[in-house]
């Protein structure tokens, strides 16, 4: 992001790709004779990028532990600058991140949410040289999705299988066809940065408003980015809720809105890049639900060297990685280090 960062700042699969599939195949069935068709336009819709031998096979889609990147790119390219603001020189970086690890049984899931801030050591990525010390969303500015997939493997010893991502352009259409976003804040919330300006209660956000909840951080609790990762988190589940209470076979119309949207809302790596990939990863994910998922932020500390970075707090950060590998639940030691939702005051 550009705008400028406070002292001690700390800073969306991800069931957003099973949104996807499941739409799209809710389509294909519902078309009938026009299902050819909406095979074409939905498949035609989907983004990939190639990113080769980056990815551990993924041969565990139906069974078997798995770990899923999903990052939220920060570009002001095209549709975003409208969006976002800020700079529209075509450069992004992974303005969200998150590690999603599917139990081996497809039973849960948890989510790790890193700061984009966090110093990390990046690897090698294409002509670019190992760097030490640098920030966690530089990694994807500087060798895209292949980088950052690179990163997240050498800080965290997880092999990742698949890769998912979407933009600020995308989240909001996604919002949109979904019919808006039900979120309570029980504190008000004023960030002229963002745009957004909620009274304390409940409230039904489009697309845009989405958007901008996620995205601010000045106009509610300390002004970190950890606060705003609360934020993200809580908005997941409200999206997650929203699509466990539509009923997506009462309206084809509607589904196909929802299925087109999703599909054209975000870039998978190639393995998932067509319809019958998504319909085979979705039936893997089929039985996890809202409730079925921890969403924690890794373990960090204010860095060393620049109180406006943070760095992962160990030995906790390394027994939550260790955990997933095990395919084990996130350590007691983690989960009480959690900050509490900024929106809530209870």
């Amino acid at each position: 992001m550009s705008d400028k960062q406070p002292k001690h700042r700390r800073s969306r699969p991800r069931r957003a790709i099973r949104i996807v599939a499941l739409c799209t195949g809710a389509v294909l069935v519902l078309c009938g004779a026009g299902a050819g068709w909406a095979y074409w336009k939905l498949n035609h819709n989907l983004k990939t990028v190639d990113l080769g031998s980056e990815l551990t096979a993924p041969t565990k889609d139906a069974t078997g532990a798995m770990n899923i990147l999903v990052l939220g790119s920060d570009s002001r390219s095209g549709a975003n600058g409208s969006l976002a603001g800020g700079n529209t020189d075509g450069t992004a970086r992974s303005d969200t991140a998150m590690v999603v690890h599917v139990n081996e049984a497809h039973t849960a899931a948890t989510v790790v949410s890193i700061p984009r801030d966090t110093l990390v050591d990046r690897p090698a990525c294409g002509t670019n040289a190992a760097a030490s010390g640098v920030m966690f969303n530089t990694a994807f500015e500087v060798g895209g999705a292949s980088c950052a997939v690179k990163t997240v493997e050498s800080m965290t010893g997880l092999d990742m299988n698949h890769y998912v991502e979407i933009d600020f352009a995308g989240f909001a259409k996604l919002i949109d066809a979904l019919g808006g976003v039900d979120i309570t804040t029980t504190v008000a919330i004023n960030d002229d940065q963002s745009g957004l300006h909620l009274a304390a209660g409940t409230h039904h956000l489009g697309g845009d408003e989405a958007l901008a909840f996620v995205r601010t951080r000045h106009g509610v609790g300390d002004g970190s980015d950890l606060g705003r990762i609360e934020l993200q988190q809580e908005m997941m589940k409200s999206v997650l809720k929203q699509v466990e209470n539509l009923n997506l076979f009462s309206s084809p119309t509607k589904l196909y809105s929802i299925a087109d949207a999703a599909t054209s809302s975000v870039t998978t790596d190639s393995t998932l890049g067509s319809v019958n990939s998504l319909l085979g990863f979705a039936e893997g994910l089929k039985h996890i639900k809202s409730t079925d998922m921890t969403t924690v932020t890794m373990p960090n500390t204010t860095a060393p060297s620049d109180p406006n970075r943070v760095v992962a707090l160990q030995p906790q950060a390394n027994e939550l990685w260790a955990a997933l590998k095990a395919d084990k639940p996130v350590p007691a030691s983690v989960l009480q280090l959690q900050q509490k939702n900024p929106a809530d005051s209870q």
